[in-house]
């Protein structure tokens, strides 16, 4: 049976102090719970390390072999524990993030960079993905995602506003075939599609109507999995697109889009950074959340 962590570092505290009363002393326990300690570490090792007389405690040969490998080990292990312990004091290490590629107001750059310069010790890592999987399985610290389809047992920090998701077309398209009317009128235009990865099919697009939501099956003569690609050939004049209102913000305001059907087109809750627990917290999270809260009071303050 082999010795357990206490008796070996009771033992080199013995060792060190030359004493069993001293070493007591030093551990907080009785002296004979030192000694009872000692004589464990002995019969699990089936030898003695320590030679006792009345008036001095000496190691035995096999008692100085090993403590002079078990000393550096401990102390090894001692210097890890306390550097552990100090994460719980300032942000350092790296941060894995999973971004959604649509969550506009948290990648757009003002506030990882911020959080950057304010937190020179941490390493960000972000993945812009759009795949659903489970962030802790995979090793990420957080993510962020619409509100809508985060689980209910995780952490939830608002990144944004409502949100809500619009058709565009370019002002050509319109002159050339007019806006549509209803969204049902989406299945004899051409349209940009959207989907999540290669092997999933188009997103569908959502509506609602005099309260009732329902998605249209749209006529997609083009589908991609960049977005960015999808803005340009609605600029061009391919077709009519569907996507989130932040995506289009930057070509509806040069007037390279315009919105069309946008009674149908409600608001929603928008995206959140989510994590599993407050509990033992890491200090690296802690502080991007801290700095997420704030920047956005700051950003709010400013459009006030």
């Amino acid at each position: 049976m082999l010795p357990d962590f206490n008796a070996l570092a009771a033992f080199v505290i013995v060792a060190e102090e030359k004493s069993f009363r001293a070493a007591a002393d030093r551990l907080g326990v009785t002296r004979s719970a030192v000694s009872q300690t000692i004589r464990k570490l002995e019969e699990a090792l089936g030898i003695a390390v320590v030679s006792r007389t009345t008036r001095s405690v000496a190691l035995t040969e096999a008692g100085e072999r090993l403590y002079a490998e078990v000393a550096p080990a401990l102390s090894g292990m001692q210097a890890a524990i306390e550097m552990a312990a100090s994460q719980r004091d300032r942000p350092r290490g790296q941060l894995r993030l999973a971004v959604s590629s649509i969550a506009e107001s948290f990648l757009s750059g003002p506030m990882l960079a911020s959080f950057a310069e304010s937190n020179p010790e941490v390493r960000l890592h972000v993945t812009v993905t759009d795949e659903e999987f489970d962030i802790v399985e995979e090793g990420y610290d957080a993510g962020v995602r619409l509100g809508e389809v985060i689980a209910q047992d995780m952490i939830a920090v608002p990144v944004s506003g409502e949100q809500r998701q619009l058709a565009v077309a370019s002002p050509d398209y319109i002159e050339r075939f007019g806006a549509p009317a209803h969204p049902s009128e989406l299945t004899e235009r051409r349209c940009i599609g959207w989907r999540r990865a290669p092997n999933l099919p188009a997103y569908r697009w959502e509506f609602e109507e005099d309260g009732r939501e329902f998605s249209v099956s749209i006529n997609d003569v083009i589908t991609t999995t960049d977005m960015a690609l999808m803005i340009k050939l609605a600029i061009a004049g391919a077709g009519i697109s569907f996507g989130m209102e932040d995506s289009f913000r930057s070509a509806i305001g040069r007037r390279e889009l315009v919105p069309v059907l946008e009674r149908f087109c409600p608001q929603f809750p928008g995206f959140y950074l989510y994590y599993p627990s407050r509990r033992n917290m890491a200090p690296k999270l802690r502080a991007l959340v801290d700095h997420l809260r704030s920047f956005r009071q700051t950003q709010t303050h400013s459009d006030g």
